[in-house]
C-alpha cells in the first residue's frame, strides 16, 4: 500500500512535457543572459557618454576662458587704436597748421 501512496503523491511527467520544461527553462536562461548583455552595453554606452560629456564640459570651459583672454586681448587693442588715431589726427593738425 505504501507504493500505492507514493505513486499518487509523486506526479508523472512524460518525456515530451519533460523536454519542453527543459526548452522554457533554456529559453529563459538565453533570455536572463540577453538582457544581461544589454544592461551591461547600456552601462559601458553610459559611461562613455559621461565621460565625453566630462571632457566637452571641460573643453568648454577652457573656450570659455580663452574666450574672456580674447575679448581682453580685443580691448587693449581697441584702446590702443584709438591712441594711435588720435596721435594721427594731432599729427595731420600740425601739418595742416605747417602749411
Amino acid at each position: 500500500m505504501s507504493t500505492a501512496t507514493a505513486e499518487t503523491t509523486t506526479p508523472s511527467i512524460s518525456a515530451d512535457e519533460f523536454q519542453a520544461l527543459e526548452q522554457k527553462v533554456l529559453r529563459t536562461v538565453e533570455l536572463i543572459k540577453a538582457e544581461r548583455e544589454a544592461r551591461d552595453a547600456e552601462q559601458k554606452a553610459r559611461i562613455a557618454a559621461e565621460t565625453e560629456l566630462a571632457a566637452l564640459r571641460s573643453q568648454m570651459q577652457s573656450q570659455s576662458q580663452r574666450g574672456d583672454v580674447v575679448e581682453a586681448e580685443l580691448s587693449t587693442l581697441r584702446q590702443e587704436r584709438e591712441a594711435v588715431r588720435k596721435r594721427v589726427e594731432k599729427m595731420l593738425q600740425q601739418l595742416d597748421e605747417l602749411a
